[in-house]
């Protein structure tokens, strides 16, 4: 792949107007990197992206699992994170792996990892659901916070799974703040991946930090989404070893309301960032999407109202890297109508043909 010139996504009108766009038909490099997808249309009544989002977060649609295996895995400085193994029963070692990433705020429960990883269980296709440090079974497990660009721990995952599942593809799935995560260590790494990697899907990534927390805070309900995470954020800090002392968000008296102010208050002086701005540069995926070797597709949607697809544009894709960009789907919403897939939700589908196929 070194040597291949990358191209440039123009600079189409992205602000939810239809009139260069058929809606979900992948705008790809090369055109027919994905061919047959097919047209995603909300589902009636979930036009509206805050809908799409609601109804994805309090609608989970969580399928069974069995044959789940919490693994732990220590990281170099010392603190844990939990990988949740769900094997099937016909799954034989050189068969396809999945490693899953959640979203800020998640953990290995959110619905989209849950029904995700049911549907490779059914396909007899082992996946990992990792949870990030200090989330779900790890909540007391580790002392620093996870970040969007801790790739050293997405680095260590991958190589416990090689470990665990010797001469097997991987393919990787990374959602929401995770997908910009996924992206940085693969452009990070370039060409320095392991072998092992076979294909990477990030959902709903904010590849310009700045630039996405900039533009949600640029309206109202983007003010309501962003005192939400932040909220949920210190809270989830509370009585952790997360907890520091020593930072600026132990003394205020109010707990932000912006993610940058959390950002400012905690990740960063307590990752060795100087600031929240320079944890956004350090940490964003879009100055190294060009140095991406993996075969990987982006999904994305104009109507976000958590994460501005603003960056896509004029963005360099090297032929490998693939992006979707639909006109509606909300924030990991995606449910659509009736009568393409097996069931509404829509993202799930193209997810399982992406990762495999």
């Amino acid at each position: 792949m070194d040597g291949v010139q990358g191209q440039t996504i123009p600079e189409y009108d992205l602000t939810g107007s239809p009139q260069a766009w058929l809606d979900s038909h992948p705008f790809s490099i090369p055109g027919d990197t994905l061919p047959g997808v097919p047209q995603f249309r909300p589902a009636r009544g979930l036009s509206s992206p805050h809908a799409q989002t609601a109804w994805a977060t309090f609608f989970p649609g969580l399928l069974p699992l069995t044959e789940t295996t919490e693994r732990r895995l220590r990281l170099d400085d010392g603190d844990l994170v939990v990988m949740h193994d769900d094997f099937p029963q016909d799954w034989r070692q050189g068969d396809h792996v999945v490693l899953m990433l959640h979203g800020l705020c998640g953990s290995h429960r959110s619905g989209y990892m849950v029904r995700l990883a049911a549907r490779l269980q059914q396909r007899g296709v082992r996946s990992f659901r990792m949870d990030h440090r200090g989330c779900g079974a790890g909540t007391s497990l580790a002392r620093h916070p996870y970040h969007a660009g801790r790739v050293e721990d997405l680095a260590a995952a991958v190589h416990m799974i090689e470990r665990l599942c010797p001469g097997s593809p991987i393919s990787l799935a990374g959602f929401s703040l995770s997908g910009n995560l996924l992206l940085r260590y693969l452009g990070e790494f370039g060409a320095d991946l392991p072998l092992s990697l076979f294909r990477a899907v990030a959902v709903c990534p904010p590849i310009d930090l700045h630039h996405c927390s900039s533009m949600l805070n640029a309206s109202r309900m983007g003010q309501r989404y962003d005192s939400y995470f932040a909220r949920r954020l210190v809270r989830q800090l509370s009585n952790t070893p997360q907890w520091r002392e020593d930072v600026p968000l132990a003394n205020v008296r109010r707990p932000p309301s912006r993610l940058y102010d959390f950002d400012e208050l905690y990740t960063a002086p307590a990752s060795g960032f100087e600031s929240a701005d320079h944890y956004y540069e350090r940490a964003s995926a879009k100055p190294v999407i060009g140095q991406i070797r993996v075969h990987t597709t982006i999904l994305a949607s104009q109507d976000d109202p958590v994460v501005s697809t603003h960056a896509f544009r004029g963005l360099q894709l090297p032929p490998n890297v693939t992006l979707c960009l639909t006109q509606h789907g909300g924030h990991l919403g995606f449910v659509g109508r009736n009568g393409i897939d097996p069931d509404r939700r829509w993202m799930d589908w193209r997810l399982l043909e992406w990762l495999l196929d």
